[in-house]
C-alpha cells in the first residue's frame, strides 16, 4: 500500500534514505481529486524513476478571493487507490499549516510568462505556483518531475523558473488525457451537470476547428481566433475567458502561425473555468 505522509521532515527522511540507496526520485505535483490524467503522469514517472512521489496538496496561495478554493474538490481514499494502481510509492499530504507558517512572507514570483493568457484574469495565481512548486523541488529533491501539457502555461512558468534559478530538477511535460468525448480530464469537470458537461464540449470542438484550419493551410491568428469565438459562441451556457494564440515558448501573442505556437482558450460553463490548448510545431 502506497504510502501517506503529512509533515516535511517525513517526506526528507524517506527520500533521503532511498537516494542513499542510490534510487532516482520522480515527483508528481497534484492538488488531489486524480483522474486518469494524473495516473498518466505517475505511469511516465515510475517507468523513469525507482521512486515516485505524489504531492497532493491542495495550494491556497494559488487560489484568488472569489476562486473555489474553499470548494475544492477532495478524496484522498480515491487519490490512494490511484496512486497505488500507478507504482507511486509515497503520497506528500501536507496541511497549508505545514506548508505555509504563519509568519510566511517569502514568494518565487515571475514577470512576463505569467502576465498572459491565465495570468490576466488570475494575477496572483502563478506566483502562488511557483512558491510552491519551489518549495516541493527543496523538499522532496527530486531528479524529475511531471507535468501535464493540459496546464501549458503552468508547465512553460515551471520550466522557465527552472532553468532561471538554477533548480536541478528535470521538467518532463506529459500529453493532455481526454474523456471518450474529447473533453480534456479535469477535476473540476466533476463541477458540471448533465446539461453543463455537454456545452462543455465546446472547449474540444474549438480545438479541432483550430487544427482543421491549420492543416488546411490557414495561418493569420486573428482568423483562426474568430472562428474558434463564433464556434463556442453558439453554446448558450459558455462564457469566453480568453482565446489565444501565442510563441510556444515566451507566450507572447503572435499575429501569424510561422514557428511553433500554442493555442489556448480559458471558458466558464456556468462558474466552471475549464481551459484546453493544443500547439502547433511549424
Amino acid at each position: 500500500m502506497v504510502q501517506i505522509v503529512k509533515t516535511i521532515s517525513e517526506v526528507r527522511d524517506i527520500v533521503k534514505a532511498w537516494k542513499r540507496a542510490g534510487y532516482q526520485v520522480g515527483l508528481v505535483p497534484t492538488m488531489g481529486y486524480l483522474h486518469e490524467g494524473h495516473q498518466s503522469l505517475m505511469t511516465a514517472a515510475k517507468s523513469e524513476n525507482e521512486k515516485v512521489v505524489v504531492s497532493v496538496f491542495v495550494n491556497p496561495m494559488q487560489f484568488g478571493p472569489t476562486e473555489d478554493l474553499a470548494s475544492y474538490p477532495k478524496d484522498l481514499d480515491k487519490d490512494r487507490q490511484l496512486c497505488q494502481q500507478a507504482g507511486a510509492d509515497l503520497i506528500f499530504h501536507p496541511d497549508a499549516a505545514e506548508m505555509y507558517s504563519a509568519d510566511f512572507c517569502s514568494f518565487v514570483d515571475m514577470t512576463g510568462l505569467t502576465e498572459e493568457l491565465c495570468g490576466r484574469s488570475r494575477p496572483i495565481h502563478f506566483r502562488g505556483v511557483c512558491t510552491v512548486v519551489s518549495k516541493l523541488f527543496n523538499i522532496v529533491q527530486p531528479d524529475k518531475a511531471y507535468f501535464g501539457q493540459k496546464d501549458a502555461q503552468q508547465l512553460a512558468v515551471i520550466r522557465r523558473m527552472v532553468r532561471d534559478l538554477n533548480i536541478d530538477v528535470e521538467i518532463i511535460g506529459c500529453p493532455i488525457i481526454r474523456e471518450h468525448d474529447g473533453l480534456a480530464k479535469s477535476s473540476r469537470n466533476s463541477y458540471l451537470n448533465r446539461e453543463q458537461r455537454q456545452a462543455a464540449l465546446c472547449l474540444y470542438r474549438a480545438i479541432k476547428l483550430s487544427q482543421q484550419l491549420m492543416q488546411d493551410g490557414e495561418r493569420d491568428c486573428q482568423r483562426i481566433s474568430a472562428q474558434m469565438t463564433a464556434l463556442i459562441e453558439q453554446e448558450p451556457l459558455a462564457k469566453i475567458d480568453y482565446i489565444s494564440i501565442v510563441d510556444a515558448d515566451t507566450l507572447s501573442p503572435v499575429e501569424g502561425i510561422n514557428r511553433s505556437v500554442l493555442c489556448a482558450i480559458a471558458v466558464y460553463i456556468g462558474k466552471t473555468r475549464l481551459i484546453d490548448n493544443v500547439v502547433f510545431d511549424i
